[in-house]
This record gives C-alpha cells, sequence and structure tokens, in this order.
C-alpha cells in the first residue's frame, strides 16, 4: 500500500489532498501540524482525528513514505516538493504549485534528475464530477471538434478569515497563477492543445475593501494551433450566493455545446455537477454528481508503475509556465495601482 503524508497545511484544499489520496487507497502516515491559519488546522484534525502530527523532517527522512503532498503557502510549495524529491518521493501539491520562473526551473531540474513525480492536484478538474463527464463527452465526439472554451472561476473573498499572506501577491503568486490555471489547465485538456499562447492577460483592482494592489480580477485570452480560449477570475462572489463561486465552462464545438455548472444551477435543481448538453438532438441536463472521480487512483498508480495516467509531467509544466507568462504580461486595469 502506497503511503504518503501532508507537508503544508495552509490552505484547506489540503482537505481534498488528504481524503482524495486515503480514498483511491493510499495510508497517511501523518502530517506536519504547522500552519500559517489555526483555523485550517482545527478544521484538518476534524475531519482526520485519527491522523497523527509528525515533524516534517521525520517526514522527509522516512524510506517507508512514497508520496508528500502539500497545501502551504503557496511560494512554499515548490522548494518542500524538490526536498521531497530528493529524498526518493513523488509529490502531490495543491494549485498554484509554482509561483515564479525561477521555481518552475527548479522543479524541473528535480524532476529530471530524481526521476519523481510533481503533481499539481488542479482541484476544479479533478474533484468535480462534472468535469469528468464533459471530458468524456467530448472525447467521444459528442459536440464535434472544440474549438474553443470559456472558463469563470468566481470565488469569495471572506476576507475577515484570511491569512496576511492571502493579500501578498509575491506569496500567492498573482490572481492569474493563482486561479487561472484551473481553467489553463481545462483549454489545455478539452481542446487537445499540447502548447498556448498568451494573446491577451490583465489583473486589476475593484473592491472597496481591500488595498488598492490586491489583484480581485483577471482575465485570459488563449490561442492554441486547435482552438481559442477565454478565461475570467474574480473575488466577487456576491454573499446571496449559496456557494463559494458559481464556477462555470462553456465548451464550443462545431456540433454543439457543453456547459458545465460546477457547483451550483441557478435554475433551482439542488446540488452540485450540473451539465447542459446542447447538440443536433436537442437540449438536455444531465446530473453528473455520480461520475467517478479519477486523479487520485491514477497518480497512485503512477506513483507504483511509472507511468503518466493522471497526467503528464510536461502538461503540469506548460500550465504553469502559461500562468506564470499571463501573470507577467498582463496589464493593469480598474480602481487601485500595481
Amino acid at each position: 500500500m502506497t503511503r504518503f503524508a501532508l507537508i503544508g497545511l495552509d490552505h484547506r484544499h489540503a482537505f481534498h489532498l488528504v481524503g482524495g489520496l486515503i480514498e483511491a487507497g493510499a495510508s497517511c502516515a501523518g502530517f506536519d501540524p504547522r500552519t500559517t491559519d489555526p483555523r485550517v488546522l482545527a478544521g484538518f484534525r476534524d475531519r482526520f482525528p485519527d491522523l497523527q502530527p509528525v515533524s516534517r523532517e521525520r517526514l522527509l527522512d522516512d524510506p517507508s513514505i512514497d508520496v508528500i503532498c502539500s497545501a502551504a503557502v503557496p511560494d512554499e510549495r515548490a522548494d518542500i516538493a524538490i526536498q521531497a524529491m530528493r529524498r526518493g518521493k513523488d509529490v502531490m501539491v495543491d494549485k498554484p504549485g509554482i509561483t515564479s520562473l525561477r521555481q518552475l526551473e527548479a522543479v524541473r531540474r528535480a524532476v529530471a534528475e530524481t526521476g519523481r513525480i510533481f503533481s499539481i492536484c488542479f482541484s476544479e478538474r479533478f474533484v468535480v464530477p462534472a468535469m469528468e463527464t464533459a471530458l468524456r463527452l467530448a472525447a467521444e465526439g459528442a459536440i464535434g471538434r472544440v474549438i474553443q472554451t470559456v472558463g469563470l472561476g468566481p470565488h469569495r473573498l471572506n476576507q475577515a478569515i484570511r491569512p496576511p499572506w492571502f493579500f501578498d501577491a509575491r506569496r500567492f503568486g498573482g490572481i492569474l497563477v493563482d486561479i487561472a490555471s484551473h481553467q489553463i489547465d481545462q483549454f489545455l485538456v478539452l481542446t487537445g492543445s499540447a502548447d498556448a499562447t498568451i494573446a491577451m492577460s490583465a489583473v486589476g483592482h475593484f473592491g472597496s475593501t481591500t488595498e488598492g494592489d490586491f489583484q480581485d480580477f483577471g482575465e485570459i485570452a488563449l490561442r492554441s494551433d486547435a482552438a481559442s480560449g477565454y478565461i475570467r477570475v474574480d473575488w466577487f462572489t456576491p454573499d446571496g450566493l449559496p456557494t463559494w463561486g458559481d464556477g462555470r465552462l462553456v465548451v464550443l464545438g462545431t456540433e454543439g455545446t457543453i456547459e458545465v455548472r460546477k457547483y451550483l444551477d441557478v435554475a433551482g435543481r439542488p446540488g452540485t455537477d450540473h451539465l447542459f448538453l446542447a447538440d443536433r438532438a436537442g437540449t438536455r441536463h444531465i446530473d453528473c454528481a455520480s461520475e467517478p472521480l479519477t486523479y487520485f487512483r491514477r497518480f497512485l498508480a503512477d506513483t507504483r508503475e511509472r507511468t503518466q495516467t493522471a497526467m503528464t509531467q510536461e502538461h503540469v509544466f506548460t500550465v504553469s509556465r502559461l500562468a506564470l507568462e499571463a501573470q507577467d504580461r498582463a496589464a493593469w486595469v480598474g480602481g487601485g495601482r500595481p
């Protein structure tokens, strides 16, 4: 049985990293309890009361541990991953796993020199059953050739409970690195694109409760040799919405469209994971809540068999590079100043 440990407990995404690996059949050897957010630690203990705290160095040095996962402060994830890989362990990190071009080069070098796996859990694809359905339908040709995606990633700010690093772009990488990596990942996979170019990118500040340099809005236009894409991310989920964000994806094909409403149906259907398909036969709603998730199971198989079925290593690096390029080139919009 694969054994793993958690190092980096600063974001609630740690819950689905650990939960997903356990559900897929791995055994957790412990977690490093250090955190910048005591609420996250308390929530983790509530969800996983049987897991034991262990020091970071003991976890890294334990030869029986095969995988390290991490939801540390974003700018610390790459260094944790490199330390783990150089101790013979595969790695799964929360997004963004890389916050600078320097980190990207260092992680690339560590992967090449150690032969270990560096995987980023793009949760808006990997823990959303409706995305599994959308990918399957697109691969089956349900809407013909995919020629464009529009990905929207609104989030609720929850300003009062955020730790200080959340508002420091040097720590989280900027809004396009932090959030839009999800939509870049989805664009590449759905359109079958190995790479893309950044045709346009922008970040900005429009909110009235945060400092003027906090990036609460971002957008990207992508182009590949197969398709084009548009991405918008923001921190403006209204308080009246019954979830943290109304994540949407529209996939345009030559013979139809797919729209994914990941977290709610604003028309009133209960639950999450709604998909709307329009094709030559008409329109229909598909409840995707029972669609099996595959990422964690495939990742564990990859660590045992040294394969790349969950996600190729080059895809991880390409998504990270494109997010960094978009962030670096972004124009500034809105009322604040960069």
